[in-house]
């Protein structure tokens, strides 16, 4: 693809030795319809001036603030035209609000932000923008993911009774915030991740999932959380009830203390008709699971296999397709949903089944309800 068809991108934060920033830059990339041409990738001026030679930005480019950035590009000719925000939560807010306020498109990392307030102006300033919000929910971008929530709408599992998420992980069972690792620090400290720990950081990943396949929407829950690292002001793990508006009943568990699990999410989705499967771990295989019938074994791009689910796989089946691809499939989306808002189309029509600001708000109640819930006894709270 010429470079002039592509998405002129920039990025705040995702600088060295940050973990989402080159997963977001590769995602970008995989299909060709980006190119990073700015960046304020660090809150530090020198480190940001480092990972954007490090990156073979302009140094003219690279700037030491997203404030600065977003004047700048706005002003420039062949300024960018959407900005991936990959910073600790307290800074999504601010940093998006100085991008959709000049008319720059936003592709925003989650949990929305780090408080309600925040959340509250952020929706504030979507609103009055007319550019996209993108939130990068990525496992709803998985072929197998698409091609369950195909079926569900279909009716394949018939009226929907149960809803089983799990997301654990084990990366917090020592005090590794205490030992340099950033990535630990900042999630452990509520003045830059917000209400929630393992809520906020993976909790809102599996609610997301469980709501974008289910087509459910939870209308109250009962959390029970638990800080267990020593020290720790804010959860690391927790355990979920869940009612659904249409009377299905869920439970959500998630863990970054739970040795032995990686990034263990599953979700099992069950109804009247049938049952379905899925695990992150081993994200081309879906298990359905007609009532009274054997359980059959979809593969990605294999037998079985929809439409809903091909439009978004890359390989023949059998080799390995997953995470990356799957932020990619979120990526290649919101480039269709940029260009067709260049093109004069109306900004809902073209988010598709991108996530976005309603998902983001969806996503900030369910961590806030949480905490209440757990605060109170474990109480039941509504959404």
């Amino acid at each position: 693809m010429s470079d002039s068809k592509r998405i002129r991108l920039g990025m705040v934060g995702g600088g060295a030795d940050a973990f989402i920033g080159g997963v977001h830059r590769i995602a970008s990339r995989i299909d060709d319809r980006f190119e990073l041409v700015a960046g304020a990738l660090s809150s530090t001026p020198e480190k940001a001036k480092k990972s954007g030679e490090a990156l073979g930005l302009d140094p003219a480019r690279s700037y030491a603030s997203f404030e600065e950035m977003a004047e700048a590009e706005a002003a420039r000719e062949d300024g960018i035209e959407a900005v991936s925000i990959v910073t600790p939560n307290h800074v999504h807010y601010p940093a998006a609000k100085a991008f959709l306020d000049r008319g720059i498109h936003v592709i925003c990392d989650k949990p929305l932000t780090s408080t309600w307030e925040d959340a509250e102006a952020m929706e504030k300033a979507v609103a009055g923008s007319k550019s996209l919000f993108i939130l990068t929910h990525n496992y709803t971008g998985y072929p197998m993911v698409r091609q369950a929530q195909a079926m569900v709408e279909a009716g394949d599992i018939g009226k929907i009774r149960l809803v089983q998420v799990e997301y654990p992980q084990d990366w917090l069972t020592d005090p590794v915030e205490t030992e340099g690792v950033k990535q630990a620090e900042w999630r452990t400290d509520p003045a830059r991740s917000g209400a929630g720990g393992a809520t906020g950081d993976i909790g809102t990943h599996a609610y997301n999932l469980a709501s974008f396949v289910s087509g459910l929407k939870a209308s109250e829950l009962l959390a029970d959380l638990q800080s267990f690292g020593a020290g720790r002001s804010l959860d690391d793990n927790g355990h979920v009830l869940l009612r659904f508006d249409n009377g299905a009943r869920g439970m959500l568990w998630c863990s970054q203390v739970a040795p032995g699990n990686e990034n263990g999410l599953k979700l099992r989705i069950y109804g009247d008709k049938g049952g379905l499967e899925w695990a992150q771990e081993d994200p081309n295989y879906l298990w359905f699971t007609p009532h009274g019938e054997a359980t059959r074994l979809i593969r990605r791009n294999g037998a079985g296999a929809i439409d809903a689910a091909n439009a978004v796989s890359r390989i023949p089946p059998g080799h390995p397709e997953g995470y990356l691809e799957g932020f990619a499939n979120i990526y290649t989306a919101a480039a269709d949903a940029i260009r067709a808002v260049q093109g004069g189309s109306d900004r809902d029509a073209a988010m598709g089944p991108l996530p976005g600001i309603s998902d983001g708000m969806e996503g900030m109640r369910f961590v806030l309800a949480c905490v209440e819930s757990s605060k109170n006894n474990a109480t039941w709270v509504k959404l």
